[in-house]
């Protein structure tokens, strides 16, 4: 009897249809290195509008608290090419982190100018909310600039409803989807 060569968890060859392939798999640690050198290929527009301020380098805490996930409560998922980890430019990054104390977690992703408009973004967010409901999470949400059109039809593209910023921070709204487990 063939076995079939089946993927690990969380892992998915990624076709855009520009034809570029990339691989959906868990953020490593040897990732690190890689993911501060990919940071200049997203644009200040890109990461202000997902990390919602301006940085032009990721610093060392960020970049180890990013590849060091506490995998009972967050996941991060990187898109990037088919190569060991450590080599693989990475081009876009996606994570959502359990709020402590509650039944919530929160999204962002980042994905590179190149990339954008090839739906990686569609499949990102489908995979965490797929790690939120195998959670048995009450809703997922992101903080969005308000003028993100792009990441705000995203997410209502997929069940996603806009309310107010709990806040009232000018500027953001939050993305949320009811997750009905």
């Amino acid at each position: 009897m063939a076995t079939r060569n089946r993927m690990p968890p969380w892992h998915e060859i990624f076709k855009a249809p520009s034809g570029h392939e990339l691989l959906i798999r868990p953020i490593r640690p040897e990732d690190g290195e890689p993911l501060k050198g990919a940071f200049s290929l997203f644009g200040p527009e890109e990461i202000r509008d997902r990390m919602l301020h301006s940085v032009s380098e990721l610093s060392d805490e960020s970049v180890q608290r990013l590849t060091h996930p506490n995998l009972k409560l967050e996941i991060t998922l990187v898109a990037a090419e088919s190569l060991p980890a450590g080599e693989a430019v990475v081009g876009a990054l996606a994570r959502a982190s359990i709020v402590p104390g509650t039944r919530e977690a929160e999204y962002a992703i980042l994905i590179s100018r190149f990339l954008i408009g090839q739906g990686l973004g569609r499949q990102l967010m489908r995979k965490l909310v797929k790690w939120a409901r195998g959670k048995y999470l009450d809703r997922l949400y992101g903080d969005v600039l308000e003028e993100n059109e792009p990441m705000k039809q995203l997410a209502a593209s997929l069940g996603f409803k806009q309310v107010p910023h709990p806040k009232e921070t000018p500027g953001l709204v939050r993305m949320v989807l009811e997750l009905e487990n």
